[in-house]
């Protein structure tokens, strides 16, 4: 199967710009911007190319028959947005009792535009005392970006303003709202 994500991916033009250090067991890969469902395919094709077991966090809705198995297969986990306690907190205590554990998301939880991103990946990168790997989907020029590591300082603000948004904001297609709010410092809704 991954042979079949490859082929598509340079079928259509697309190119990996970076690498992801095959000495880092673990790390929380923030993608972005999440705007085409082609995303999960492009995303799925990068990983194969890389030669890493990545998992990923993706709304629970994927996960219910007929197709849930597909998403589980491919290393998927659910997140039940709508549940009540501390996600958070549950996935530090998991991450943490693991070897490896490099798992991707898309932290604007939507293919819509945004004002904000869903934070919880920063937390759970805090807690578990991992890095946070950028990557950004150019669809103008057909390239994933991967940028470096960096270890999240618990300042969500300063952290934003620091990494996220200098390399999201270059990346070509459309910009979400998120990166001009943050740029001005508006964090909240």
């Amino acid at each position: 199967m991954e042979a079949l994500y490859i082929w598509w991916f340079k079928s259509k033009g697309w190119k990996i710009i970076g690498d992801i250090d095959p000495g880092l067991k673990k790390a929380m890969i923030a993608v972005a911007p999440h705007w085409k469902s082609e995303d999960f395919f492009v995303g799925l094709a990068s990983r194969a190319l890389l030669k890493r077991r990545i998992s990923f966090f993706g709304k629970a809705e994927l996960f219910k028959p007929p197709f849930g198995f597909i998403f589980r297969a491919l290393g998927g986990i659910p997140v039940d947005r709508t549940r009540k306690g501390n996600l958070v907190e549950q996935q530090i205590y998991t991450i943490k009792g693991l070897d490896e554990a490099l798992i991707s998301l898309a932290p604007e939880g939507t293919r819509k535009d945004v004002g904000r991103l869903r934070s919880g990946f920063y937390y759970i990168a805090v807690g578990a005392e991992m890095p946070i790997i950028r990557v950004g989907f150019d669809y103008e020029r057909k390239e994933v970006l991967i940028a470096e590591p960096f270890y999240p300082s618990g300042d969500f603000k300063k952290d934003m303003m620091t990494y996220f948004v200098p390399f999201y904001e270059r990346i070509g297609g459309p910009q979400k709202s998120w990166i001009a709010r943050y740029r001005e410092g508006i964090f909240d809704h």
